[in-house]
């Protein structure tokens, strides 16, 4: 057989690596994860107008409030479930393994649109089968943002609480200021219209990733 005949006929690099992820998971995805989409979200500079919900956010989401209109990121109740003096920390994926793998992030801003730097954020919320951890600190903790006002946290998507909706439990305070207990929302649940606290100006939005899901929030705060 002609040498060159037989090389063309040869797979490259790239077409067994094609090969071998279309093996793996039944088909080839160009889907970005959600470490591509918190890079982005880090390395942009910050940009101001309707910040409520990243840019591109699905028509059908109610307006977010924002550092623009004079509405502040409404409070909601704690719930039974908060433990103080949670850790310091980001990552919580690894405290539930068998969850789906959720990136949040966001800003904290104020009325007049300005970033706060070292704001607290505190997260808590329910495992993959709606059940909290009340003897530790599986599933919370708090960390603080940085000088451009960004938070962010590796967590996964909470299971559904009997007679709630999906959601996760959040606190917020910039230094010096009033503390925010909120809670953030997912769009499109069954459960949304019939949770008695349910607020659309708390929804989270959510983009679909290769390896889970990505949803931003900006709180704005005094």
């Amino acid at each position: 057989m002609n040498p060159q005949i037989l090389l063309a006929s040869r797979p490259t690099s790239a077409q067994r690596s094609r090969k071998d992820l279309v093996s793996k998971f039944g088909r080839y995805s160009a889907m970005p994860t959600r470490r591509h989409f918190l890079i982005g979200f880090i390395a942009t500079p910050i940009v101001l107008p309707r910040l409520g919900h990243a840019a591109g956010a699905a028509a059908q989401l109610s307006p977010t409030p924002t550092c623009d209109d004079d509405d502040l990121t409404p409070a909601q109740t704690e719930g039974p479930y908060f433990t103080p003096e949670s850790p310091e920390k980001q990552d919580f994926a690894s405290d539930a393994p068998g969850g789906e793998r959720m990136t949040l992030a966001g800003y904290v801003l104020t009325e007049n649109c300005q970033p706060v730097a070292k704001a607290l954020i505190e997260l808590w919320h329910a495992n993959e089968i709606g059940a909290y951890d009340n003897s530790g600190y599986k599933l919370r903790g708090h960390h603080f943002t940085d000088a451009e006002g960004k938070w962010w946290f590796e967590t996964i998507v909470p299971g559904v609480y009997p007679g709630r909706t999906r959601h996760y439990h959040l606190k917020v305070q910039r230094p010096g200021g009033n503390v925010l207990t909120t809670q953030l929302y997912f769009p499109g649940e069954p459960d949304n219209e019939r949770d008695r606290i349910f607020n659309a100006a708390l929804l989270l939005d959510v983009r679909a990733t290769s390896d889970g899901k990505f949803g931003r929030y900006d709180f704005i705060v005094v």
